[in-house]
Order: C-alpha cells, then sequence, then structure tokens
C-alpha cells in the first residue's frame, strides 16, 4: 500500500484572507490531490445511494453479504451468511410490504436496534422505494426515541425485539402516531395485544416479509437530490438535531473512498471483510459498509456484547477494523495484560523489538523477523488477517496510534469527520510517515479552511495556522430537519462552522486540538453537552456551582464543585466531622458524599452512562474573576479553568485509571 511517492496530498485552492469589515480572518483553502481539476463526477448508474446497492447486487449476486452468529444456549454460534442476492430478494419483499401499509414515498421510517442483517434490509428498502430512513438511537438521551418519532412524523418502525418495550411504554407518547412496528424477530403475545390498545400493527420479520411476496411492488427509485437519512444527533440543548442526507452525498462518499483507495497497491477485494460493531445509527459505521456493498465484500455482525469483542474478531477473522479510540484503549489494555503474562525472556525480546520498531519504521519497511518473532501473537488476538485498521470519532492519543501501528502487523490510520458531512471529511494516507499524529488532509470531494477564533487567539494566518475548522463539497448534509435557524448558524456562505479547533500545516495536514463551543467527544465517540449537564448537576444541596470536563482522549467526566458552604457545614457536623469550611472540603468523605449525590442526580434525569461525573475536585472558593475563572457576567472561562485545575484534574484521571487497571487484575 505504498502512497503517492511525492507525498503530495493536497492542492491550496484560494489563499486565506485578513479579517476586514467585521469580516473574521480566514486560512487557505485545501482540496484534495485527487480532485485537483474539480470534484470528480458519479457515473450515470452510481447516483443514489440505492444505486451503489442495487449494481452490486447484481455484479456480486452470489457473494456472501451479511453474515451473523445465531445464539444456542445462550452462547454465539459460528457466522451464517446471506447473500447479495438473498439480501436484495428480502429488500423488495419489505418495502413491497411498507407500499401495501400505504407508506408513502418521502415518509419516514424508523430503525431502532442493534446492528444485524434485518437493519440493512430495512434501510435498503428505504432506499429503494423513495422512503426516509430515520436510525434511532437512545443513547442520545431520555426521552429521545420518543422526541424522534415525533420530530421526524415516524410512520413505522423496525425494531430490535428487546427494544419493543421501550416503544410501548407510557414514556413514548408519540408511539401512538405509528402505523406498525416490525420485529428484527418477533414479539410476545403481550406485546402483540399492548400494541393492538394503541392501534399499532406489530409483525414479526417473517410475517412482514410474506406480506410483501403476496403483495409484490416494483421499487421507486429516489433522486439524486432526494433526502436518503435523517440521522440525529446530540444538540446543545440536550434535544437531538435531525441531519439531512442526500443520495447523492451517499454516492460521492463512496466514489471518494473508491478513487482514494485506488492509489495503493493492495486493493480492496471481494474477500476482504470487516467486523461491525459500532452503531448504524451512526455514520461512520454505515459509511464503511456502503463502501463494503460496492466492492461485493462482507460484513459480520458482531453478537452483541462488547466486552466479548474479541471473540468475534477470533471467529469471523476480519480484514478490516473501524473503531472510536476507546475501542484501541481496550484492545490496547488487553494486549498489554497479555504482555505482561509473557515469561520474563519473551518480555525483554517484544519490548526491545517494540522500541527499535517504533522509531519511525513505515509497515512496508517493518521488519518481517519482528512480527515474527514479537507481533504474531498480537496478530493472532485480532483473528490473524487485518490488513487495515481505522479510527475516528474522537482523537486518538499518538501512543495507543504508535502502539497498534508495531504491534498488529497492519496498516493504521486516522480520520476526522462529522455526521454533517458523512463522516470522514480528512483522512491518513495509508502508511505515510508525516501524516502520524494527525487527523490527515482532505478527503476526495471536500475542501477545508481554518476560520479566526478571536475570543480564544486562534488565528489562522498566525505560525502555526490555529482557527475554527470549516468545510465546504459535495459529501456535506442538506442542512437541520425543521430546523432552517440552525442551519442557517452553521453553514455560512457554503462553509460548515463544525465547532472544533483545527491546526493545518502549509501542506494542509490537519490536527484537531481544541473546542469551539462547550459541546465535545468523549474518546469512544459520544458528544457531551457541559452546559446541559452543568443545569442538571447543579441541584444538589451540597453543590453551589459546577463545572463539567472531559476530553476526547478520555472516557469518562470529572468535575469542579464549589461546595454550597452553610450545607456542607451541616452535613459534616451530623456526620461527626469537625474543622473550618476549608478543612472540611478536604475530606475524602465529602467527595464520596458529592459523588454519591451526582450520581442520584444523573439516575433521576436519565443520563446516560458516560454523562456520569467519576470524580470530583472540591473547591472552596468561588469561581471567580480574580483568578480569571469567569467572566464579569458570570460565564465560565473554560480554557482558563482548565489551565488553573489541570494538576487536580490529572489526578483524578490517574486515580481513575488506577482503579481500572486493579479491577482488570481482579
Amino acid at each position: 500500500m505504498e502512497a503517492n511517492p511525492k507525498n503530495t496530498f493536497t492542492i491550496k485552492v484560494e489563499d486565506g484572507k485578513p479579517g476586514k469589515d467585521g469580516r473574521l480572518a480566514v486560512g487557505p483553502v485545501f482540496r484534495s490531490v485527487l480532485a485537483k481539476d474539480g470534484f470528480p463526477q458519479l457515473e450515470p448508474d452510481m447516483k443514489t445511494s440505492w444505486d451503489v446497492f442495487r449494481v452490486a447486487a447484481v455484479k456480486y449476486a452470489d457473494n456472501r453479504m451479511l453474515g451473523w452468529r445465531p445464539f444456542k444456549d445462550g452462547v454465539p454460534g459460528p457466522y451464517l451468511w446471506k447473500s447479495y442476492k438473498e439480501i436484495y430478494d428480502e429488500v423488495l419483499q419489505a418495502g413491497s410490504a411498507l407500499q401495501k401499509l400505504g407508506v408513502q414515498p418521502g415518509s419516514r421510517v424508523g430503525i431502532y436496534g442493534a446492528n444485524c442483517p434485518q437493519w440493512i434490509v430495512a434501510m435498503q428498502a428505504c432506499n429503494g422505494y423513495s422512503l426516509v430512513c430515520v436510525p434511532l438511537y437512545d443513547t442520545l438521551g431520555a426521552g429521545a426515541v420518543d422526541y424522534i418519532i415525533d420530530h421526524a412524523e415516524i410512520d413505522v418502525v423496525f425494531i430490535q425485539d428487546k427494544k419493543i418495550k421501550e416503544i410501548l411504554s407510557p414514556n413514548c407518547k408519540s408511539a401512538k402516531r405509528l402505523k406498525a412496528l416490525v420485529a428484527f424477530t418477533s414479539a410476545t403475545t403481550e406485546q402483540n395485544k399492548e400494541a393492538d390498545q394503541i392501534g399499532i400493527k406489530m409483525y414479526a420479520w417473517d410475517d412482514f416479509l410474506k406480506v410483501g411476496k403476496d403483495n409484490p411492488r416494483q421499487p421507486c427509485p429516489p433522486q439524486a437530490s432526494d433526502i436518503c437519512t435523517v440521522m440525529y444527533t446530540s444538540g446543545t440543548s440536550g434535544q437531538p438535531k435531525g441531519v439531512m442526507l442526500t443520495h447523492e452525498s451517499h454516492a460521492m462518499y463512496v466514489k471518494g473512498v473508491d478513487l482514494f483507495m485506488d492509489q495503493f497497491d493492495d486493493k480492496m477485494t471481494t474477500d476482504d471483510v470487516f467486523l461491525s460493531f459500532l452503531p448504524l445509527a451512526h455514520i461512520l459505521d454505515r459509511m464503511i459498509e456502503e463502501y463494503f456493498f460496492h466492492k461485493g465484500a462482507s460484513i459480520g455482525y458482531y453478537h452483541g456484547d462488547l466486552n466479548a469483542l474479541r471473540d468475534d474478531i477470533v471467529e469471523l477473522k476480519p480484514t478490516l477494523l473501524v473503531g472510536v479510540p476507546r475501542v484501541y484503549e481496550r484492545i490496547y489494555e488487553g494486549i498489554l495484560k497479555a504482555i505482561a503474562e509473557l515469561r520474563p525472556l519473551r518480555r525483554v525480546i517484544f519490548n526491545a523489538l517494540y522500541n527499535r520498531m517504533k522509531a519511525g519504521y513505515s509497515h512496508k519497511t517493518a521488519s518481517p523477523f519482528a512480527d515474527m518473532l514479537a507481533f504474531r501473537k498480537v496478530k493472532a488476538r485480532l483473528g490473524g488477517r487485518l490488513r487495515l485498521l481505522i479510527s475516528g470519532g474522537a482523537p486518538l492519543s499518538n501512543e495507543i496510534e504508535e502502539f497498534m501501528r508495531v504491534t498488529t502487523c497492519a496498516y493504521f490510520i486516522q480520520g476526522y469527520g462529522l455526521t454533517e458531512t458523512l463522516g470522514p471529511s480528512t483522512v491518513c494516507y495509508i502508511d505515510d510517515m508525516a501524516l502520524v499524529g494527525s487527523a490527515g488532509v482532505p478527503a476526495t470531494y471536500t475542501e477545508i479552511r481554518l476560520e479566526e477564533v478571536p475570543e480564544m487567539g486562534y488565528n489562522p494566518l498566525g505560525v502555526p495556522s490555529r482557527g475554527e475548522i470549516c468545510i465546504r463539497g459535495k459529501s456535506l448534509f442538506a442542512g437541520y430537519y425543521k430546523s432552517p435557524e440552525l442551519t442557517n448558524e452553521a453553514i455560512v456562505d457554503g462553509w460548515f462552522h463544525t465547532g472544533d479547533i483545527g491546526e493545518m500545516t502549509p501542506d494542509g495536514i490537519l490536527k484537531v486540538i481544541d473546542r469551539k463551543k462547550n459541546i465535545f467527544k468523549l474518546s469512544q465517540g459520544e458528544y457531551v453537552a457541559v452546559e446541559y449537564l452543568e443545569k442538571v448537576y447543579g441541584f444538589p444541596p451540597l453543590v453551589e456551582d459546577i463545572w463539567v470536563y472531559g476530553d476526547s482522549f478520555r472516557s469518562s467526566l470529572v468535575a469542579v464543585v464549589n461546595p454550597h458552604q452553610e450545607n456542607t457545614m451541616k452535613w459534616a457536623e451530623s456526620n461527626g466531622y469537625k474543622g473550618s469550611f476549608d478543612e472540611i472540603c478536604k475530606l475524602e468523605g465529602l467527595k464520596e458524599y458529592i459523588l454519591k449525590e451526582l450520581a442520584a442526580v444523573a439516575q433521576k434525569n436519565k443520563l446516560r452512562g458516560f454523562e456520569y461525573i467519576k470524580g470530583v475536585v472540591l473547591d472552596p472558593v468561588p469561581f471567580d474573576i480574580e483568578r480569571d475563572l469567569v467572566t464579569a457576567t458570570m460565564k465560565k472561562k473554560r480554557k482558563n479553568m482548565l489551565n488553573y485545575y489541570q494538576s487536580e484534574i490529572d489526578t483524578i484521571y490517574k486515580k481513575l485509571e488506577a482503579q481500572k487497571s486493579a479491577a482488570r487484575a481482579k
């Protein structure tokens, strides 16, 4: 997989411009060298997401398409497979059944559940019959599913069996608008009765397909400009926002990856296998799967337990693995544990060869002898066939990227993107050491520039060039569903403002270094809206004020709390503690009590697991102007707060890591 020998990744299509007449300064505009003569045109038979699948179903009819592990006595067995033709036939049956129900082109159809072949059949039925696929994803927060069904005006939901109770719950008031629920397998007799009582027709999977088989309808193919999916993502107010993605943008993503991969010697073939475990309700996994469909390759779904993912890896033996940083952190921790159990001599050999190989060798120039002697067991732990690993969703630490690159005997790259950009907007070139530690360079259908953020001191015309990452191009969303104001705020003069802060080299190589808005991703790729959480966590009597912190290299949140003095002293007295307020705030017992109070608030407000506070710093002195922690209007200066409390925060994270290590050792 040797990349462009000249290492020319980008072209500069516009120069930077200084700020003038109220406009902010902007940096140069960079585009992929693959689009140096303009964005490539799509082929006539590849203009929609439906085209991608339809063409593949004919071209690769007998190839293995989708695989899953059926359970026997509670244990997942070997993978079973359906071919492209078998899935295509089911898609026509599902689409015909939807038409029989009276679901008209342009209507919204929900899909709610874990990744599986039925998920894809439902998605492709939407594509083939000009319906809009709307993934439902409960980790967007309490009530998110209820909100999305109502906001998107969904008519039918395809649903995993164990999720049916969520839709039929009294808390899901919008369920009454549904025409039907289609179970991935089947529903219980009681659930059928409950659905019937609120006017919903419940179908088992096979019964629904039979409706379509008995009432066949020809596909109603979409236009390129039609909305393919509305994918909801976290909003700063706590309510999800619906990102509208067109069929053309999906097709351009697939075409762009094709052109990108064509540069390398080691081509993707129909023998490639992808292990799917990131949620299909997120854009990254969805778009990787669409590219695999285009190539006639195979996709195997994990059996549902991320803690047992290695078992799926060993069983499937994938050639491609795509994960968020938290996934690679777990793999890294598992490998380190295995290394610690090696005999002393083998451990010394491993460490010696690792230290030698991490010193800048590319995959192609790495020593096969070192792979055989030290790293082949790591390769075996990952199935033995991995050729490429991709990390996205949040920045990965350099340490883990380096470790995975050296020890897995496979190529490893990072990328950067958002739901609004159909996933990767930048990507690293395979095996190019100049891009290690970066988010890469613009993808095929993307242009990128940085914009000044004066309140944070970021200047795209400075050295280094830093500013808000802005994206323009063909792989861009059509707007936020029913939210023109939000759309106009995010897209200005054709540029999507991501809210992320980047650093750009003169050659157009991007690093993501900060966040402009008070919403960020944790290492597992989930968004956290801190202002919203600070309102929620401000209710316990012992909390006077709170600052919530997390970063993209960590999987958990911590906080700095200003305890309420009067209530804290009452707590101390009732628990037998004596001393000044400052002394009481140093007690481990108070920290533990406040953590429990915060956990109770999180549980009461049905916050997601990653929104729970895992550690606290107690500061008896209120956040003040004197320490430059807040503005004159008492708004938190988050960057200054991080600088001020950095050492205490680092200590908390070290303690949390030690607790994790101790738990693993047991």
